[in-house]
């Protein structure tokens, strides 16, 4: 099968989301498309790269309207374990400000989309007069499942999956950043979702998209899901449990400063152990927020207080719980260079366990 740098299908050929298989998690609605996209202005773009058995990879952009060096918005990250390279962090946690899209890739290949995601906003007219930039780049290591060394993410699938960012559905599982991922014993990849939020008076939106590929063991509704539980093959030669990691971005048109996107940052990856996260020595578990909400200006709205903040904090931990969920039931199975397979967490026997 040749390198596919293509737009991907928007959503996959059978219903598998979590929501659809009366799986959905708390009691607020969801969006249009239970989706990061229902935030107003938030656009996903993904390019594939696929190359069996030496490559799963590629790159997820998440690219909020207009933003850009002379026009960044608020945001907030938070490390839960870090892991990683989550990059652009420290001017994120000092500014609290984001200047770029936000990307996700394989570990090794952060650098290279870095580099590429810098050039694409200097020729964009928020960039034009631009001296600095600080590119904001997450990774995990899709090491098992493909040739990581090889650094097969270049400059032509970054802009792509820029240039391609939609509203809209959102393809998830194994796509763009999360074609080489696993989690929790499964494969995994790319997973979204989207709550509605009343919030000081007003309808806000919140979205999430994980990239997930942690170590720890499955739950839900409370119960712990193995692979050998749901019929999933184990391998005579398995390499352990995955160490890390997990990237979030959540993005919301709430009126929230840079502190409170943080402490929202903090809730999505606390979320992360609903599902049974292990947090181990070698996972990278971030969570980025953004918010799209013009702060500052006269006719903008007044910050919400931090009392009023719980009914959101709710919603990012349901949200992302969903995500993940999302990430493991649409994945695609996937054999690596070395001969290691990875299924993604089956509908039916799923569903057929938890009674």
């Amino acid at each position: 099968m040749p390198e596919s740098p293509s737009p991907v299908p928007l959503v996959p050929a059978e219903p598998r989301r979590a929501r659809e298989l009366g799986l959905g998690i708390g009691d607020l609605p969801t969006g249009t498309h239970n989706a990061i996209t229902d935030v107003p202005g938030i656009r996903v773009g993904h390019t594939t790269l696929i190359r069996p058995p030496h490559v799963h990879s590629g790159v997820t952009a998440i690219v909020p309207g207009g933003v850009g060096p002379a026009n960044p918005l608020p945001a907030g990250v938070f490390a839960g374990n870090g892991y990683g390279k989550l990059l652009g962090t420290t001017q994120i946690a000092e500014l609290g400000a984001l200047e770029t899209p936000v990307l996700l890739t394989s570990t090794l290949s952060a650098f290279r989309v870095a580099d590429a995601l810098v050039g694409w906003v200097l020729e964009r007219p928020e960039g034009v007069d631009a001296r600095s930039v600080n590119p904001v780049v997450g990774e995990c290591n899709d090491g098992l499942l493909s040739d990581i060394r090889s650094r097969p993410v270049r400059e032509e699938h970054v802009r792509a999956a820029l240039d391609t960012a939609s509203a809209g559905p959102v393809a998830e599982g194994s796509v763009g950043a999360g074609t080489g991922m696993t989690a929790l014993g499964f494969k995994a990849g790319i997973g979204t979702s989207s709550r509605r939020v009343p919030l000081a008076g007003r309808d806000t939106m919140l979205g999430v998209l994980v990239q997930a590929n942690f170590a720890g063991t499955l739950r839900v509704r409370g119960r712990t899901v193995t692979p050998v539980d749901v019929g999933v093959p184990t391998e005579e030669s398995d390499p352990g449990p995955e160490t890390g990691s997990c990237m979030i971005v959540a993005a919301t048109d709430a009126p929230l400063d840079a502190r409170q996107l943080t402490r929202l940052a903090r809730r999505a990856v606390y979320a992360l152990a609903r599902v049974g996260a292990g947090y181990g020595h070698g996972s990278g578990d971030y969570g980025l927020a953004l918010g799209t909400c013009p702060l500052g200006t006269p006719a903008g709205p007044a910050v919400v207080p931090d009392a009023g903040l719980d009914v959101l904090f709710g919603a990012v931990l349901d949200a992302v719980e969903e995500a993940v969920l999302n990430s493991l039931l649409t994945a695609t199975r996937v054999t690596g260079p070395r001969g290691h397979t990875r299924w993604p967490l089956p509908a039916a026997a799923l569903l057929s366990l938890l009674g």
